[in-house]
């Protein structure tokens, strides 16, 4: 993995880690410690080639999900 492909998920991980927070009222920790909690985060980097792809919307659902599944209750 090269240099931009890190920046890159990077970049995105954060914002969809502030997407999430805004979407659900949490400061941003709160949202990273969250979907870090509930594997969100680690979700974000596995399927980046996919996800980046669609909406930040539709990413924000995605990791709602994917954390329920887990046990979360967001």
């Amino acid at each position: 993995m090269d240099k931009k492909e890190i920046k890159d998920k990077i970049e995105y991980v954060v914002s969809c880690v502030g997407a999430f927070a805004q979407r659900f009222n949490l400061s941003n920790m709160q949202a990273y410690a969250y979907l870090r909690r509930f594997t969100g985060i680690e979700f974000l980097f596995d399927c980046y080639a996919a996800e980046h792809t669609l909406s930040i919307d539709d990413a924000v659902y995605d990791l709602q999900t994917i954390c329920r599944m887990k046990g979360g209750k967001i």
